[in-house]
C-alpha cells in the first residue's frame, strides 16, 4: 500500500478525527489523499488555501427519522441520511440507498466519491448522497410505499433540480424513485422532471439510464482489453451481484462475446457453465424480486448454488465487483489471480479493499 504524502497527513488526521468509527468513509479519503502526493509535486498551489482540505470535509449532513407503517399495522422507525458533499460544480448529485448496512459514514464515503466521478463526467453537477438503513428485502409493495412517502415528507425540503439531484443505488430503483417522486410532487405541488433520476420513461425518465453504470464499466473493460490486443471473446466472465449494474454488465459482456457464467447476491452466487440466462435473471431480480438461489430450480441441470463463501474463487478470464463495496478482499485477489484473470473493472462503489489493491497494482 502506498502512504499519504507527509504534506497530506495534517489532512488526514483531521479526517480521522471530526469522523470517529467511520471506517468506510477513512478508507475513500486515505485512497484519494494517497493519490494526491504527485498532484502536489506537480502543482503546488493546490497545496494553498485549504483547498484539499475543503474537498474532504462535507458541506452538509442531514439526519432525520423516518417513522413507518408496517402490514401488521405496527410502527417503524428507521433512520435517514442525505449528505450534500460538494456543490462547485452545480447541484449535489448522487443515488438514495436503502441497505440495513446504511449509516453516515457510508453515506459519507458514496457521496465523497460521487463528487470526483460528477466532476469527470463534464457536466454542471457535483456530489451528494443519501439513503435509509430501511430493508425492503421482503417487504410488501405497500409498505415500501408507505416508507418511500414517510422518507419524501423529510428529505424533499432539502432536494430540487437546481439544488440536490437523487437517483437510484442498492435497494432503490424504478419502483422506490416513483412512490417517492408522487410524494415529492404531492409536497411542492408541481410536476419538477429534474429532480429524480431513474423515473419511468412515461413520467420524464431518461433513455438508457437503467443500463448506463452496467454498459459503462463493460465499454470500459472493452478498452482495457483492446489495449492488451485481444477481446471478450469466449472468456469466462464473473459479474458479482445480480441488481441493475450487474444485470447490464452481464447483459453488454454476453453482447461483446464473453461467457458470463457466475453471479450473485448477499444470500450466495450461482455458476452456470452453459452461460447465465439473462432473462431468467432479470425475471427473477426484476419482476419476481426474489433470490438468486431459485436461478437454480428455474434453470435445471448444469448449474449449482453455493451459499455464502467467495465467488471470486470461480476460475474465470475477467472478473467485475458490481455488489458493494469491500467486496472483493486479498484472499479474492489472490485466487484470482491464481486462477488466470486478465481484467477487472470496478462496477460497484469501492468494492476492493486496500490490500486488494494493491496486490493487483503488484502483478501489474
Amino acid at each position: 500500500m502506498s502512504k499519504v504524502d507527509e504534506r497530506l497527513q495534517p489532512i488526514l488526521s483531521t479526517v480521522l478525527h471530526r469522523n470517529a468509527g467511520e471506517l468506510e468513509f477513512h478508507q475513500a479519503e486515505r485512497e484519494v489523499l494517497e493519490s494526491l502526493g504527485r498532484v502536489i509535486d506537480r502543482h503546488p498551489e493546490y497545496s494553498d488555501d485549504a483547498l484539499i482540505e475543503r474537498i474532504c470535509e462535507p458541506e452538509r449532513q442531514i439526519i432525520f427519522r423516518v417513522p413507518w407503517i408496517d402490514d401488521d399495522n405496527q410502527v417503524r422507525i428507521n433512520r435517514g441520511f442525505r449528505v450534500q458533499f460538494n456543490s462547485a460544480l452545480g447541484p449535489y448529485k448522487g443515488g438514495i440507498r436503502f441497505h440495513p448496512s446504511v449509516n453516515v459514514g457510508i453515506i459519507k464515503f458514496l457521496g465523497f466519491e460521487q463528487t470526483f466521478k460528477n466532476a469527470l463526467s463534464g457536466m454542471p453537477i457535483c456530489g451528494g448522497k443519501g439513503g435509509s438503513d430501511f430493508d425492503p428485502k421482503g417487504r410488501s409493495d405497500r409498505e415500501v410505499m408507505r416508507f418511500c412517502q414517510s422518507f419524501m415528507t423529510e428529505q424533499h425540503r432539502h432536494i430540487g433540480e437546481y439544488v440536490d439531484v437523487p437517483a437510484g443505488d442498492i435497494g432503490v430503483g424504478a419502483r422506490e424513485i416513483g412512490y417517492m417522486f408522487g410524494m415529492y410532487k404531492r409536497l411542492n405541488n408541481r410536476f419538477e422532471a429534474g429532480v429524480l433520476t431513474v423515473k419511468g420513461l412515461s413520467y420524464g425518465g431518461s433513455r438508457a439510464r437503467k443500463e448506463a453504470t452496467g454498459f459503462g464499466v463493460a465499454y470500459f473493460v472493452q478498452s482495457m482489453l483492446v489495449r492488451q490486443g485481444t477481446d471478450f471473446e469466449g472468456k469466462r466472465c464473473v459479474v458479482s451481484g445480480s441488481g441493475n449494474v450487474a444485470i447490464y454488465a452481464m447483459e453488454k459482456l454476453q453482447s461483446f462475446g464473453g461467457k458470463v457464467i457466475a453471479c450473485s447476491d448477499s444470500g450466495g452466487y450461482i455458476v452456470d457453465e452453459r452461460g447465465i440466462d439473462l432473462d431468467l435473471v432479470k425475471q427473477l431480480k426484476e419482476i419476481k424480486r426474489g433470490r438468486i438461489s431459485e436461478y437454480v430450480d428455474l434453470r435445471g441441470d448444469g448449474c449449482h448454488y453455493v451459499k455464502d463463501g467467495s465467488i471470486w474463487q470461480v476460475p474465470c478470464a475477467i472478473a467485475l465487483p458490481c455488489a458493494t463495496h469491500n467486496e472483493l478482499t486479498c484472499a479474492d485477489a489472490r485466487a484470482l489471480i491464481g486462477n488466470g484473470v486478465i481484467a477487472v473493472a470496478e462496477g460497484a462503489n469501492m468494492p476492493c479493499t486496500p490490500k486488494r489493491s494493491s496486490r493487483f497494482a503488484r502483478r501489474v
